[in-house]
């Protein structure tokens, strides 16, 4: 009976002990997807706090309408009070007890409104003031989305670059050692000099600090891409993307037109013009009259000829302001305001060169990028082909070890040397969207 428990008792801690590797695969946490090239940008526009700040920014603008659209409407307030006087003024007629003109204790509440009926349109220039503010504060906001995006995809195919550059170097390291380690056996018998060994082992060496420099790039990019994008650290960069792009037309024709409608610094510039012209209109309107009312509804007492009686009353008023000096500042403002005027129309004119710049510049890279794809393509198959042939050659002893190593550099040299054609084409693919003022996020 024992026996028949031990052996059971056994056979299901052996049960257990094969299940557990299945528990804990199952256990583990779902692998996180990869990170392409939309999702990263999504992840900025999400994440990044400057993004959220910018938003902000866009609802405080917003607020600052009502504010300023607050000044048609009356300002109500309501107000009570108790004073106490003493002496108050009194008087005897012809010997008969005192009469007071006011009571010694003194009561009022009341309601008042008070509004400005005319200021010759200064109100409605602040409000439309306020409007193109919040418009200037969107297109900020856009501003800084394109340009975080922006700069999220440089760092995304940085990294994608940095990756392929660490492998290529692997390759260049793996090609070094295979040679040191037959020119090691060539010297053990005499066929090679220790001159031949230590030459490899100093181009090993550079090319390991070389390595260290390229994860050290790497982790610095992946850095900043969790820093914008959100990313804890603790999460895998499973980057998914390469430098495959449809080609982009290379002409400038419309693009310029384009641009100009679509760059997001050409509004920003609009807005900031007209605002600057509703600046100097309400700068002219400073001096002008302005003319309010008000009316006020309580009770009090004071009041004749009950001056005890506690009593509805109702005041109404009219004010009309019309500054006469200020010390030279209304003429100060307008000048002020002319002059910043003319300096967002100079801004604007700048803006637009630049567009134009940014054009021409971004199609010559564009161009550029283009043909050096195709002279290093056929740069990096001539080089493989060299790189056979010495090394066919050294291992039949028709080769120096410098000949080789210098085969296994240029091939190293010309596959980089493509990687970044293909990097500098996307970049420039993206640079020629954002300065025609296409979305690309």
């Amino acid at each position: 009976m024992n026996r028949s428990l031990t052996r059971t008792a056994g056979i299901a801690a052996t049960a257990m002990m094969l299940a557990m590797p299945l528990l804990a695969i199952g256990a583990e946490e779902p692998v996180k997807e990869s990170l392409t090239i939309e999702k990263t940008i999504r992840l900025v526009r999400e994440n990044n706090p400057a993004l959220k700040a910018a938003a902000d920014e866009v609802s405080a603008a917003d607020a600052r309408i009502t504010q300023n659209r607050s000044a048609y409407y009356p300002r109500i307030s309501a107000s009570g009070g108790y004073t106490y006087l003493n002496p108050v003024s009194e008087m005897s007629f012809f010997g008969s007890p005192m009469l007071k003109f006011a009571p010694n204790d003194n009561y009022e509440a009341k309601v008042t409104a008070k509004a400005t009926l005319y200021d010759f349109g200064k109100r409605g220039a602040t409000v439309d003031l306020a409007q193109t503010g919040k418009k200037t504060a969107e297109h900020s906001l856009e501003i800084s989305r394109r340009d975080l995006s922006f700069q999220a995809v440089q760092l995304f195919y940085s990294i994608l670059f940095l990756r392929e550059n660490i492998t290529v170097e692997q390759k260049e390291i793996a090609a070094l050692n295979k040679a040191l380690d037959f020119t090691s056996k060539r010297y053990q018998t005499g066929a090679a000099t220790k001159f031949d060994v230590l030459s490899t082992e100093v181009r090993i060496a550079a090319a390991q600090s070389k390595m260290l420099d390229l994860k050290h790039e790497l982790l610095r990019q992946e850095i900043n891409l969790r820093r914008l994008t959100g990313i804890a650290d603790n999460v895998p960069l499973r980057i998914q993307g390469s430098f495959s792009v449809a080609p982009p037309d290379h002409e400038n024709t419309g693009k310029v037109t384009h641009a100009l409608d679509q760059r997001l610094e050409m509004k920003l510039a609009d807005e900031q013009e007209k605002a600057a012209r509703q600046r100097r209109s309400i700068a002219m309107k400073e001096g002008l009259p302005v003319l309010s009312g008000s009316a006020s509804y309580g009770i009090t007492n004071g009041l004749m000829p009950d001056i005890y009686e506690i009593r509805e009353n109702f005041v109404g008023a009219l004010h009309l302001e019309v500054p006469l000096f200020s010390g030279f500042k209304t003429s100060a403002e307008r000048q002020e305001a002319t002059a910043l005027m003319h300096a967002a129309a100079q801004r604007k004119f700048d803006t637009q060169q630049q567009v134009k710049a940014d054009i021409e510049e971004t199609t010559h890279a564009l161009q550029t990028a283009s043909e050096k794809i195709i002279t290093t393509e056929a740069q990096v198959q001539q080089a493989k082909l060299a790189a056979q042939h010495a090394r066919t050659r050294y291992e039949n002893g028709m080769a120096t070890v410098l000949d080789l190593l210098n085969t296994e550099a240029s091939l190293s040299q010309a596959e980089l040397a493509r990687l970044q054609a293909d990097y500098a084409y996307v970049i420039s693919n993206y640079t020629m969207k954002r300065a025609t003022g296409e979305l690309f996020w």
